[in-house]
């Protein structure tokens, strides 16, 4: 079984084979990233059988390509997330850091996890994740904007002073906007500019938020009725997890996202701690819903005192209950999954 990893960049991808005990047996370095290239990359890899698997750092705007024309030919992939890599590559023997070391690190990683994951062509996961990551960076964008307008008007007006998150209201930034427009100097030609952009990707923002949330109404309904869990946040978990019937079990899926806590005990003293390994977006929807749930859900406020009366701390027992929760959402991914299937093939 021979498992080849890949180290992918934007121009080059190096791939180095590896045994089943982690002997390094080949490398090779593609000139270009093209589907013609991965496909002079599969003829390559034919020297080594049907008997070969392949690992990919789990960096997708970078290997998307070559994954999907990989999984269009027939091959079998995992993604190895880089925190193994790292720590495959730290235990190497080899020093310094190149292209076929890293790629050498990606494959000894997959054969050391053989629970990684398996890479899938992306469906409409894939849309809804690009939809997420280009709200959040017109989110993030219209932050920015809103800090530097604040310190024009601080500057227009020491006691202008708009309260905090009310600039992305349409009735606040238009009456901002009406009142730059009646001041002279560049001070507020500029300011009225920024007002003007906020608005702006403000109206863009909300008409993705409607998009997003009409997609997932019919992608993840169970999971929508989970209590606590908006569209906003459902669509962060689909989007992260891409497809949830890679994970073998629960268990997977915890470890995946974070909430499986670290065994730190010897002798007497067993206890667990904080892990902060695994996908920190899936990890922060999941801490958004336990928020939420201990403030209002009787069965999650239940839990988190019996865990008080165990004499856990309030933080002990919010990373119990998120681990919970994440046993929770994955059955409720499941289930949309089969739900999904079940449409698709009475559609066909």
């Amino acid at each position: 079984m021979i498992t080849l990893g890949i180290d992918a960049h934007k121009r080059t991808h190096t791939v180095v084979a590896v045994d089943e005990v982690g002997r390094q047996v080949a490398t090779k370095t593609t000139v270009a990233t093209s589907t013609a290239d991965h496909l002079e990359l599969l003829r390559w890899a034919e020297r080594f059988g049907a008997e070969r698997s392949w690992a990919v750092e789990d960096c997708r705007h970078l290997s998307r390509r070559l994954e999907a024309d990989l999984l269009a030919a027939g091959e079998r992939i995992v993604r190895v997330p880089p925190k193994l890599m790292a720590h495959a590559r730290d235990a190497a023997r080899s020093y310094g850091k190149s292209d076929p070391i890293d790629a050498l690190a990606v494959a000894r990683a997959a054969l050391r996890h053989p629970d990684l994951p398996a890479a899938q062509l992306d469906d409409r996961s894939r849309e809804l994740r690009l939809l997420v990551d280009h709200r959040e960076d017109l989110v993030n964008e219209r932050t920015r904007c809103i800090n530097r307008l604040r310190w024009h008007l601080h500057e227009l007006d020491p006691g202008w002073d708009p309260t905090a998150r009310s600039l992305t209201s349409y009735k606040n930034i238009d009456g901002v906007i009406s009142r730059l427009g009646q001041m002279p100097g560049m001070v507020a030609r500029i300011a009225l500019e920024i007002a003007v952009q906020i608005r702006e990707l403000t109206v863009k923002e909300r008409a993705l938020e409607r998009e997003i949330t009409q997609r997932i109404s019919t992608l993840a309904p169970t999971l929508l009725a989970m209590v606590g869990v908006g569209p906003l946040t459902a669509a962060k978990i689909v989007a992260e997890v891409a497809d949830v019937r890679r994970f073998r079990s629960k268990d997977a899926f915890a470890r995946h996202n974070g909430t499986a806590p670290l065994p730190v005990w010897s002798g007497n003293h067993q206890r667990h701690r904080l892990s902060r390994t695994g996908n920190r977006q899936l990890n922060a929807a999941l801490h958004r819903i336990a928020i939420t749930q201990a403030r209002c859900h009787p069965d999650a406020i239940e839990y988190l005192e019996r865990r008080a009366a165990m004499h856990n701390t309030p933080a002990e027992a919010r990373r119990a209950l998120k681990r919970r929760l994440s046993d929770v959402v994955y059955r409720a991914l499941l289930e949309d999954a089969t739900v999904e299937i079940t449409c698709l093939d009475q559609a066909a």
